[in-house]
């Protein structure tokens, strides 16, 4: 036990060893086995993290990073093995830079969307966000989990728009990614110029996308950059809304592909009403059911230069996309003005969690593909929650273009009562048949977690390896959340 030397690190305010605190650690609201820590430990800057992970070292003490607050919902945040250290960095709260000629921003991982998002609306700028996440949801966080973003048409890179960060490696060593990685210090960088925006690098190599997915396997990130873009001056936003599939993920093809929108997401009819449940005006109420099975809300912009001019073209353009496609795009849908639900996907949700609000529990299935596989794979998953005593009308459906629109993020959301044994039990086996056939249909699992992370590993022994390999240089001695992913 390394209690006292983690007090003689952050002081004895900064260790927690109470009951409830350790208990509070040892679980989330995933299927994961509660696993109780040793001691709760808060460091207070970089520094601080690099001692306790040099002190782990030497003591082979396990790491578990946490950086967001509760409640947490896929496992990586409980330790798999014993006598572990939780290391909670939602106390880094720091914002080091909001640079709006270079469109970044840099700030420590205790940061939340709701105060980075301040922070950039006040310099005219404006974050690429994960659809409405949680209050507690650290920004640096989402970023290395690779959470899917709204605007597809900044999205470059599976690993956007995450820029450069500093991570204490399992070996104690600092190593900044990308163009912070020198030469010089930081201060020195932006003396030089330099804007930490540039994810690749030192040299050729990519070192972001090793940390990226990692859920705390390699090391612990002190900070990041994350690229930005410049707030719009106007926008103007529609809802479509229909039964056919096929017709919206055509429409979602087109509009990204010729670049026509900003925010653009396709929801189905339970998730639309989850997010809207708390600003939902009430003449709205009586209108959830008259809801079409499946609603898109995409956004077009007009910014500095001849902003009026832009977005008239851009809305004609849109609407002869609509007509050839057969749809008709309107500012309000069921009573639901668009601009209203734009509002709400953009910004952190609302207390309760949206997820939260339909039964008090949320498990998620995500992944990616491609639209041509789309509708079998929603067969699939349909019939799976069947069979599960599961109605497929109840589950959420999410789904959101990335990467200019070359690929989807498919995530089911589905809602239980976390506080019925039965029900659980059921949609953890939902769970786990429907991971396996899914993947055995086209679904691309990139982001497993908890018993399903096992499972996908499984499927490819020689990434596996691979992956041991990198471990064991940036962790030697296994100290770093042992036991995820294929570690």
């Amino acid at each position: 036990m390394i209690y006292d030397e983690l007090v003689g690190i952050v002081g004895a305010r900064h260790v927690a060893q109470a009951p409830e605190v350790l208990e509070a650690y040892s679980k989330d609201m995933s299927f994961s086995h509660p696993v109780m820590p040793d001691c709760v430990v808060r460091p207070r800057n970089a520094r601080d993290v690099q001692k306790i992970v040099q002190l782990a070292c030497e003591t082979r003490t396990p790491l578990t990073p946490v950086s967001s607050g509760s409640p947490h919902f896929r496992g990586d945040t409980v330790p798999e093995a014993g006598g572990a250290v939780v290391i909670d960095l939602s106390g880094m709260k720091k914002i080091i830079r909001v640079d709006r000629p270079n469109r970044v921003a840099m700030c420590e991982p205790g940061v939340t969307f709701a105060e980075l998002i301040a922070a950039t609306d006040a310099e005219g700028l404006r974050l690429n966000a994960p659809l409405a996440p949680r209050q507690s949801k650290s920004v640096v966080g989402s970023l290395l989990e690779r959470e899917p973003v709204l605007i597809p048409r900044y999205h470059w890179d599976i690993s956007d728009p995450l820029a450069c960060v500093e991570i204490v490696f399992g070996t104690g060593d600092v190593f900044r990614t990308g163009s912070a990685a020198g030469p010089g210090t930081i201060e020195e960088q932006w003396r030089a110029g330099s804007a930490q925006r540039a994810s690749s690098g030192p040299s050729q190599a990519s070192f972001h996308r090793i940390i990226q997915g990692a859920q705390g396997t390699m090391g612990v990130v002190t900070w990041a950059s994350v690229a930005c873009e410049v707030r719009p001056r106007i926008e103007e936003s529609f809802l479509v809304g229909s039964r056919d599939l096929e017709r919206m993920t055509e429409l979602l093809h087109w509009l990204v592909k010729l670049r026509l929108v900003n925010e653009c997401l396709l929801l189905n009819r339970a998730n639309v009403a989850a997010l809207l449940a708390e600003k939902w005006p009430d003449s709205c109420l009586e209108a959830k059911e008259s809801l079409p099975p499946w609603v898109l809300l995409f956004c077009t912009a007009g910014y500095d230069y001849l902003p009026e001019e832009r977005l008239d073209y851009q809305i004609k353009d849109i609407r002869d996309v609509c007509r050839r496609v057969g749809v008709d795009p309107v500012p309000v849908l069921s009573g639901i003005p668009a601009s209203l639900f734009l509002d709400v996907v953009r910004r952190p949700s609302a207390e309760p969690y949206w997820k939260l609000r339909e039964r008090g529990g949320c498990h998620d299935i995500f992944f990616l593909t491609v639209y041509d596989k789309l509708p079998g794979l929603m067969e699939l998953m349909a019939g799976l929650a069947g069979d599960a005593g599961y109605a497929a009308t109840e589950m959420g459906v999410y789904l959101q273009p990335i990467v200019q629109g070359t690929s989807c993020h498919c995530e089911f959301n589905i809602y239980y009562d976390l506080r019925d044994a039965v029900e659980s039990e059921r949609v953890r086996e939902l769970d786990r048949k429907a991971m396996g056939k899914l993947a055995a249909a086209g679904a691309f699992f990139s982001r497993p977690y908890g018993e399903s992370a096992r499972t996908m590993m499984n499927r490819d022994a020689a990434t596996a390896r691979a992956l041991t390999k990198i471990k064991a240089v940036f962790d030697p001695n296994n100290i770093m959340n042992p036991g995820k992913l294929c570690f």
